[in-house]
């Protein structure tokens, strides 16, 4: 029972530290092109790797 105690404060702390981070992250636009790094493996750079 005094795992609990110690361990519940600890994970609240935890996930509340990790839905700022998310957060932050949402309103610095770190997160505004999802799709771009998938479709930049199918362009083909014939002229640089020359």
């Amino acid at each position: 029972m005094n795992g609990v105690i110690i361990l519940l404060p600890i994970a609240l702390l935890l996930g509340l530290a990790g839905l700022a981070a998310f957060f932050w992250a949402l309103r610095n636009n770190q997160f505004d092109d999802p799709d771009g790094a998938a479709a930049r493996i199918l362009i083909d750079d014939e002229e640089d790797s020359v």
